[in-house]
């Protein structure tokens, strides 16, 4: 799948609800701060980062794929800025920012541990993790043998796995969550999502924060 066709995917009603849910949820356990800087790893064609962009946050996205890169960078909507690097070894000194975030990225990293290290070394306040969730209904049905279409690949997880990565990057103030419980973007899907709460451990989409060095220091 080339970037276009990856962006164009977050135009449709589907991908945009379930792109809206996943943000909305990244937001709720960074709590973020008019102003703030922030970095998103792995940001592929810029789709988070755009949005963060538009509601005033200082926004720099990194990705290894100059490909990418190159299509966020034609797509800015604000002064959001790219920069090409790998998650496991960010190009930023300690504390570069206030927060960082990554939106299923390191399901494709191997060492993600590290990435998750360097998420917490470079973010002064707070980082969140959006991974994909393994007791979930997208997991039965795009998960599986290996995974289909852009989740080949792609590593699922637990919410206790996640508290133990959390645990061994930070440690401090670990919060969980999930989303996109019904993964259509359907009308029933939709009420679903308005009646379950992000506590329940069954969304597709879990997202992890915890503090950045800053806080620790």
């Amino acid at each position: 799948m080339n970037a276009a066709e990856y962006d164009a995917w977050y135009a449709t009603p589907r991908g945009s609800w379930i792109g809206e849910t996943e943000y909305r949820l990244l937001c709720q356990l960074l709590g973020p701060k008019p102003g703030e800087t922030l970095l998103d790893i792995g940001c592929g064609t810029g789709y988070f980062t755009r949005r963060f962009a538009a509601e005033g946050f200082q926004v720099t996205g990194i990705d290894p794929d100059q490909r990418m890169l190159e299509f966020a960078y034609a797509h800015r909507t604000a002064a959001e800025s790219y920069v090409l690097a790998d998650a496991r070894s960010l190009p930023f000194p300690d504390g570069a920012f206030d927060l960082c975030v990554s939106v299923t990225a390191l399901c494709f990293i191997g060492e993600e541990s590290r990435a998750l290290a360097e998420m917490q070394r470079v973010a002064r306040r707070r980082f969140a993790v959006g991974l994909l969730n393994r007791r979930s209904l997208l997991y039965l049905s795009k998960g599986r043998r290996g995974g289909q279409g852009a989740y080949g690949g792609a590593r699922w997880h637990t919410l206790r796995e996640v508290r133990a990565l959390l645990a061994g990057a930070a440690g401090a103030d670990i919060a969980l969550a999930t989303a996109v419980f019904v993964p259509t973007g359907r009308k029933c899907a939709r009420l679903v999502e308005r009646w379950l709460p992000s506590a329940l451990p069954l969304g597709a989409f879990i997202v992890g924060a915890a503090e950045g060095r800053g806080r620790l220091a």
